[in-house]
């Protein structure tokens, strides 16, 4: 009878949850006990984990209607939030100050690099096969090296090193797992391009070819560079094993740091303003908005051209113009772009009047005084030394007790001109003296 009573009463506390959780807005968190984190680690999301995130699928270049509401499937979209004070969240709908936005996701025709991982790239590029994606090392190098990056004692700064000694390790002109001939990867002189160089490698063997293939009419071109587009590069990292991944200390899979799905930012971090009125009502869009526009109209464009069989050269120009734009999205002061008229989300977040130094750490407030730091072999550990100037001109509250009576009387008696002093009495009726 008592177990029964016992599980009675769990059914009806499920039962209390599942109504709460039904009747109110508040996020349900389950109590599972207290745990106790060991780890922490960064990564970058892949494109699944960008569009599970996500409420919408962005893909419409058009943000409003002809009644000026925001466009199903564009970059306002109401599931991402509301775009005014007088919107309402398509999704949890929450009001303008109720609702902290969602995220939508836009998928790219083709892939692009990421600009701020481009040189994390170049590196995995230059020590593996691109033929097979193997690691350019024998097994036995492969076995050591990953034998002291598996330590557990192994410092981060230390596995930054035996990486380092992967990659110069990795010279081989000929993969030892599958024969392919590598040659050397390297930045392109324009944008974010990744050459594969092979010139040195196949000197010898083009001319053994051209000397078996002289009594050819027809004439025979060997081409020993090769461009990496991002799809190229992105088929290697995938075919990549995790222990090389391991090996060359990437700690996730390094397709991550190929966008094939770029995350659309909630709608209330890049409201709209409406000018003007009546029916001819404008609006000026964020810069952040204005940029993915432009993805979307590109996007949509490369796309047309890829399935209508437009000639392999218009394609790529348009898969050129497509990554500037996201390179733009991600850094406008990158030393690809010429002239750019928009602020990125890196614009946004660094420098004085960014969001970490402008708005998170460097508040305005009352009450508040800046000086300049310096030593003083004086002070205690726990101590902070404070100008008697700004000791005397700011002020704290200190409510009147029977412990502190005498001292504040003290401070009463100096006035607001000798530290430690009261500059003004509150009275209970909010009067000051």
């Amino acid at each position: 009878i008592h177990g029964r009573g016992v599980g009675r009463g769990r059914r009806g506390e499920m039962l209390r949850q599942e109504e709460k959780l039904r009747c109110t807005k508040e996020p349900f968190i389950e109590d599972v006990g207290t745990r106790r984190i060991k780890s922490m680690r960064f990564s970058m999301f892949s494109g699944k984990e960008i569009r599970q995130s996500a409420e919408a699928q962005v893909w419409n270049n058009r943000i409003y209607e002809p009644n000026m509401k925001p466009a199903p499937n564009g970059l306002l979209d109401t599931r991402m939030g509301a775009a005014n004070k007088q919107g309402e969240c398509g999704t949890c709908h929450g009001s303008y100050t109720e609702c902290p936005g969602h995220f939508g996701y836009l998928k790219l025709a083709l892939p692009v690099f990421n600009i701020g991982f481009f040189n994390n790239i170049l590196d995995v590029v230059k020590c593996i096969c691109k033929g097979c994606s193997r690691v350019l090392l024998v097994e036995k190098d492969r076995r050591e090296f990953l034998k002291k990056m598996r330590q557990p004692r192994a410092e981060p700064l230390v596995k930054f090193a035996l990486m380092k000694k992967v990659r110069d390790k990795c010279k081989l002109s000929r993969c030892p797992w599958c024969g392919f001939i590598n040659g050397v990867a390297k930045k392109g002189r324009m944008g974010l391009v990744i050459v594969h160089d092979c010139s040195k490698t196949l000197d010898g063997s083009t001319e053994e070819l051209r000397s078996a293939l002289s009594h050819k009419k027809e004439k025979l071109a060997i081409t020993s560079i090769h461009t990496l587009d991002p799809a190229t590069v992105l088929s290697l990292f995938r075919r990549m094993i995790d222990e090389d991944c391991e090996l060359l200390n990437l700690g996730d899979r390094p397709e991550k740091l190929i966008i094939t799905e770029i995350a659309v930012p909630p709608v209330p971090i890049r409201p709209s303003v409406f000018v003007g009125g009546g029916g001819g009502r404008m609006s000026n869009e964020d810069s952040i908005t204005c940029i993915l526009k432009n993805i979307v109209n590109t996007n949509s464009i490369l796309k047309g051209t890829l399935q209508s069989g437009e000639p392999l050269a218009k394609c790529f120009d348009c898969w050129q113009h497509l990554q500037l734009q996201v390179v733009e999205y991600i850094n406008s002061d990158a030393p690809c772009l010429i002239d750019s008229q928009h602020r990125g989300l890196i614009q946004r977040l660094k420098g004085k009047t960014g969001r970490f130094r402008g708005n998170l750490s460097g508040k305005r407030t009352e009450y508040t005084g800046r000086t300049v730091i310096s030593p003083d072999p004086n002070l205690r550990i726990t101590e902070v030394a404070i100008p008697i100037l700004m000791a005397r001109v700011l002020t704290y509250p200190e409510r009147v007790s029977y412990y502190n009576i005498e001292k504040l009387r003290q401070c009463i008696r100096n006035g607001p001109h000798k530290h430690p002093g009261a500059n003004f009495i509150l009275q209970p009726d909010g009067t000051k003296l």
